[in-house]
């Protein structure tokens, strides 16, 4: 299988901001694979490691009031300073090195395998039944390059699995894995995040990207599923969506050297209302095999027990 190419006031404000840092923070446009990690990098020198010690603490008292502040229309404007105190720190020489444990309490810092960059991710709730998504992907290199990531799943109510995804537009979410691997003699490094931005329902999803000189190109054909809505052509990402209230699983379980997750069932029968899918109790997989993730049915089946018997073996992690 081979890869295919690739209203508020407050919110216009913060999306601008990020688009803007396309222009000053990247570098080195040739590059296109991104830059290779930095070897043998002296220290941070001791006063520009006091200047990120404080740069750190302030950032934590910005994004405690994006998070919590009183009037909810106002978290975009402690958001908007929150990108601009974030972008001011990464600028600082050999931010790279910088590991952020202060601020990793506070926000998803996430960094693959084979550490060629890391994300900087967060959201915000607005309001009572909204949620919105910040990201930013720093490549490991001796000069800054940042590529601002703009949360674009209000504009996928359709094809979610379907679309490739260009220019910063990104499907909002946390992440909290990411897995390398080479296709096509390229790194795609699939990303696991979770959005439960909808009202009714939340998703999770393993998200393919590849890293460009214009930035990161999300979404790719490395699983064999078929398109819900195009039986003929293979999904570029893959999606779970189900009932707000129920947690399913997705992740990496590294007992069996596999993508564990939950066989998601509809309480109604049907499978167009996504936000009725809850946990049938039974486990499916993917399982990497040379260029792609292979679906893997049924890898934990549901345990049909009689009375006084009980359930044996392991569940995935959640």
């Amino acid at each position: 299988m081979h890869l295919k190419r690739v209203n508020n006031i407050g919110l216009k404000k913060v999306v601008f901001y990020f688009c803007c840092l396309v222009f000053v923070c990247l570098a080195d446009r040739a590059a296109a694979q991104g830059a290779a990690p930095a070897a043998n990098v002296p220290a941070i020198s001791g006063e520009n490691l006091e200047r990120f010690h404080i740069m750190e603490d302030s950032m934590l008292v910005t994004i405690d009031s994006a998070y919590n502040a009183f009037i909810p229309d106002t978290r975009y404007d402690y958001c908007e300073r929150f990108v601009k105190q974030l972008v001011r720190t990464l600028k600082i020489e050999k931010s790279y090195l910088y590991p952020f444990d202060k601020l990793k309490e506070k926000i998803n810092i996430t960094v693959p395998d084979d550490n060629a960059f890391r994300v900087f991710n967060w959201d915000i709730a607005p309001t009572e039944v909204s949620r919105r998504y910040y990201g930013a992907i720093q490549m490991n290199a001796p000069q800054l390059r940042l590529f601002p990531l703009i949360d674009y799943s209000d504009e996928m109510k359709k094809g979610t699995e379907d679309s490739v995804l260009t220019g910063g537009k990104w499907l909002g979410a946390l992440y909290y894995r990411i897995i390398t691997h080479e296709v096509d003699g390229r790194k795609v490094y699939t990303m696991f995040g979770v959005n439960s931005g909808n009202p009714i329902s939340n998703k999770k999803f393993m998200d393919p990207m590849l890293l460009t000189a214009d930035g990161p190109v999300f979404g790719a054909q490395i699983f064999n599923v078929k398109a819900s809505g195009a039986p003929n052509r293979y999904v570029n990402r893959f999606v779970m969506e189900y009932k707000k209230e129920v947690q399913a699983g997705l992740n990496w379980d590294e007992e069996r050297q596999m993508v564990i997750f939950d066989k998601l069932v509809s309480q109604v029968n049907d499978p167009n209302r996504k936000y009725t899918y809850v946990p049938s109790g039974a486990y499916d997989g993917f399982k990497w095999e040379q260029d792609h993730w292979a679906y893997q049915p049924d890898i934990i089946p549901i345990l049909n027990l009689k009375d006084g018997e009980a359930p044996s073996g392991t569940q995935p992690e959640k």
